[in-house]
């Protein structure tokens, strides 16, 4: 395992909103977090990475407590996407991947060194950004700015990251070009990732576990096939559904909301 969760809870101030959660991310491994609005998907990941406090239990890096992690060593470890992202930068694709290499560097010293070097130019080819490597962020689409994004991540060169809703604001042809560029680093980087998403028959197709959270709890977690049922839907979500089993693995369609 590369992160336990332990009776998690974590919120703001005293306000419990994750509340003792248990799971555990394997290597190699690709947990989606879903759940209805305001069922903590996002400050589950802000808790992991410590932006707000934990309340109850910890999380554990390789079996060390990342409470005694400072802030530049767990950014070693993990890297994080954010909800929203500046796509008006008025820098090159180049300079922001190279960003990612920031844990590695003193406050008064950002001269990059030959391995930086080198892993800012692997992580160009990785990505597919060699043709826009020397354009700026605010010329690119949504998606190739998504990319150029993951890309500043990926140069971090940790062991896991953390994605919150990644795809939201692509439409589905680079919502499925960037989950099947995920797909190819968890294989080519040895990554393990946990995505918050919206759509779930999206985590359906690619995640190999998903995890229901309805109101800072953990409903169930397991792989697609296992979690995708009428009851979980119903229990996460309050919605009625259809369930069908494709070529491209379990989908959920929902039906309607249920009715006290």
């Amino acid at each position: 395992m590369v992160l336990i969760l332990k009776d998690f809870s974590t919120g703001y101030w005293k306000n419990e909103v994750i509340k003792k959660i248990n799971f555990e991310l394997r290597q190699n491994e690709w947990i989606g977090i879903i759940g209805a609005n305001g069922s903590g998907k996002s400050t589950l990941l802000k808790g992991v990475l410590k932006f707000i406090p934990t309340l109850n239990g910890d999380v554990f890096f390789a079996d060390n407590p990342i409470k005694n992690f400072s802030r530049n060593k767990l950014s070693k470890k993990i890297a994080y996407l954010p909800q929203k992202l500046n796509n008006n930068l008025n820098i090159t694709v180049k300079d922001l991947i190279s960003l990612g290499r920031s844990p590695y560097k003193n406050f008064w010293n950002f001269d990059l060194s030959q391995e930086d070097l080198k892993i800012i130019d692997e992580t160009i080819q990785i990505m597919d950004l060699d043709e826009l490597k020397n354009k700026f962020i605010n010329e690119l689409s949504g998606g190739q700015s998504q990319r150029a994004f993951l890309a500043m991540t990926i140069a971090q060169n940790t062991n896991i990251l953390l994605l919150d809703e990644p795809t939201t604001f692509l439409d589905i042809n680079y919502q499925i070009k960037f989950l099947e560029s995920l797909k190819n680093l968890i294989q080519i980087k040895k990554l393990s990732i946990i995505t918050v998403l919206h759509d779930v028959n999206l985590a359906a197709r690619f995640c190999d576990r998903i995890a229901i959270l309805k109101e800072g709890k953990l409903i169930d977690i397991n792989t697609p096939e296992k979690v995708i049922n009428k009851i979980n839907f119903m229990k996460g979500f309050e919605i009625d559904s259809h369930i069908i089993d494709t070529p491209v693995g379990i989908q959920i369609f929902p039906v309607s909301k249920i009715r006290n």
